[in-house]
This record gives C-alpha cells, structure tokens and sequence, in this order.
C-alpha cells in the first residue's frame, strides 16, 4: 500500500509522527460513473429468471424462501395479468392449507405488540414450530407509501430459520389488512408454516376484517394508558378472545396485575366473542419472556375448546364464505371507479356537490346510472 500523504490543512509546524493524519490515493476511476480505468470489472447483471405458475407451486411446497416471498408479491399485485396467474398458483396450492392456527394480533400503538410477536414467535420456533408473522404496516393517505419496518424491529425472530416475517403496506384498507391478507395466509400454510401471526395497523379502524380471517384473536393493552382509550376499548374488547396486558415488567408489574383484575371484572359483562368460550385477561412482559408461555397455551386451550364444539370448523366456514362476499364487494368497486364514463364524470360531479348544485344523494344516483348505462351498452 502506497504511504499516506499530509492533508492540505495540516499544520506546517506538524513533521514527523505527531501528525496521525493522512490522505490516501482513492481507488483508480471506472466506479461511480466517474472516467478512467477501473480496476475491477462490473458483474455482469443478471436478470432474475420468470417463473411459471408450475414453478411457483414447487418452490413454496419444497418451502424455497424466495419462490415463497416472490410468490406473495405475486399474490399482492393488482396487475390483472398476475392476478389471474396467482389464482392459478393458489388452485394448485389449496389443498395444501388449514393446518395452521391463524391468531390475529391488535392492540393501541405503543402497547409492544412487534416486540410481543417476536418474543412469542422465537419461544414457538425454539418449541419446533414454523412461524410466519404477517406484519400490516399503515399506508399514508397521501403518499400511499409504507415504512414497512416491522421486520428490522424484529431482528432476533429474523435470524430464526423457522420464522418467515412479511411486512406488507395496508394501502388504505380498514382494519390494517392488506386486501390479500387472505391469500397470503394460505401460501404461507402451503409452505408448511403451521402458525400463522397477522399483526394489525392497531386499534382504531374495523377490526372485524381482522376477527374475520384468523381462529384466535388477541388484543395487546398496557396499564395506566387512560381513560380515554375506555370507549374503544368496548368495541374491541368483544372481539377478543383474550385480553394480554403487555409490559408487567419492573415497577409496572403491579400496575398490570390490577389492569389484568379490572379487565376480567368487565369481561363478565360483555357477550363472548366466541361461542363456548370466555375471554381470558393475562399479563406478560416481551422484554424479558415472562408468561409468555401462558399466553400460548391460552391459544391452544382455545384451539382445544372449539375444535371439539365444532365452533373452530363453523368459524373457518364462515369465514370463507365471508371472503368470497369481500372479493365481490372488491371487483364491483374496482369496476365501477374503473369504469372511464364514470372516471369523465366524477370532477364535474364533485364540482356541483360542492357547488350545492347537488346532493350527495343525487350525485350517487347520476354516477351509478352512468355506470348501469354502460353495462347495458356492453350487453
């Protein structure tokens, strides 16, 4: 290596070592853009290979990570093209799924609910089960864009071999679950992942899309969060089939104990949100593992419970009748705001509802008159 040389604002007083700083010659140009020779050739560009639906089905059963991640995208793309070869890949697929526990994950903002998945799923990977988490991040209203940060938060479960963590945007849907949620479920189950952890934007939009895809569903509270939170925490509390109070570590042990006490009075109160079963209120602390394990036999008590009422099969039927009721309501939405008579008519429209020149009522009956008028052209 060629010696370093003074930097043009050293001292001129500095000779000899008391200086440490140096300069040394940068690498020979090529990089970067930047002329000259470089004195490593650039790899050539290699572009990633086209996979058939044929080749998608072999590589999530052979449980090839990234066939697997590529064949979520696929499922997750609007492209009409990728839509149709996804349904075939998942024709293929189903009868490979249901053999998971689907617990769904909810819970106020700041109450750990990442930090909580990744301490249950690396105890469920340590117990042999394959886990994947799927994390929902928020879309922004404006930019429609994601952070999509949950598995840099989840760092230890990543290392896992038996973890799979897929953030995915929520693009705008409510409850915080992607519009292919659903789908994703079942490649993951198709890849031999027998639990499956969906984690939600948090309480606040409808979370009965959430209660509608999962077998368990769990929400995450901590203690002293306020008074304020108690009307919401009504509405979600009947969907829950337990209640964990997070973070009873340290000096908010006790405070969670008595939240824990407060919350399995109230409970009494409320419907059940599953047929034959009462909803449970716990403790835990992700930060150092504390009843953890509770909370997972919890799970399998439930599993247990329902599964022998026949409550678990009837709740997956529905289910599944219920998703087949959300992809009409999605096609009929996507054909109607595609429609190009009515995309023409929607800012004159708006203008006039505005304007006061119309009601919204009014506007409603112009727009989907357009729309009927078109279908029956095409007929």
């Amino acid at each position: 290596m060629k010696p370093g040389k003074r930097p043009e604002w050293a001292p001129q007083d500095c000779e000899g070592e008391g200086f440490a700083s140096r300069v040394m010659d940068g690498v020979e140009g090529g990089h970067d853009g930047m002329p000259g020779k470089s004195s490593q050739p650039a790899p050539p560009m290699v572009r990633r290979k086209n996979l058939r639906v044929k080749d998608y089905v072999k590589g999530v059963l052979e449980r090839d990570r990234t066939v697997l991640g590529r064949a979520i995208t696929l499922v997750e793309s609007n492209a009409p093209a990728h839509m149709e070869r996804a349904q075939r890949m998942l024709k293929e697929l189903i009868p490979h799924t249901g053999n998971s526990t689907r617990v769904g994950i909810t819970g106020v903002p700041g109450a750990g609910k990442s930090t909580f998945i990744e301490a249950l799923g690396t105890l469920l990977c340590n117990q042999g089960h394959r886990v994947a988490v799927l994390a929902v991040d928020p879309s922004s209203s404006l930019t429609r864009g994601s952070i999509l940060g949950d598995k840099t938060r989840m760092e230890n479960l990543s290392r896992e071999k038996n973890a799979f963590i897929r953030p995915s945007p929520s693009g705008g849907v409510l409850g915080g679950v992607t519009r292919k949620s659903r789908e994703t479920m079942l490649v993951c189950e198709a890849a031999g992942f027998d639990v499956i952890l969906v984690e939600t934007v948090g309480v606040g939009q409808s979370e009965t899309e959430v209660r509608s895809m999962v077998d368990f569903f769990l929400l995450v509270l901590i203690a002293g969060a306020g008074d304020e939170l108690q009307g919401m925490k009504k509405g979600i509390m009947e969907l829950a089939d337990a209640i964990l109070i997070n973070k009873a570590d340290g000096d908010n042990k006790q405070r969670a104990e008595n939240a824990r006490a407060e919350f399995e009075r109230i409970i009494h109160y409320l419907h059940p949100a599953t047929q034959g079963w009462t909803t449970q209120a716990l403790t835990a602390s992700s930060l150092t593992g504390d009843k953890i394990t509770d909370v997972w036999k919890t799970v399998e008590d439930f599993k247990a419970n329902t599964m022998a009422s026949g409550v678990f099969q009837k709740r997956r039927n529905n289910q599944t009748v219920r998703w087949v009721h959300a992809m009409v309501d999605d096609y009929l939405r996507n054909s109607f705001y595609g429609n190009q008579a009515v995309k023409a008519m929607i800012p004159g429209i708006e203008s006039d509802v505005v304007a006061g020149n119309l009601s919204p009522t009014q506007a409603v009956q112009k727009l989907v008159q357009e729309y009927e008028a078109q279908g029956r052209g095409r007929s």
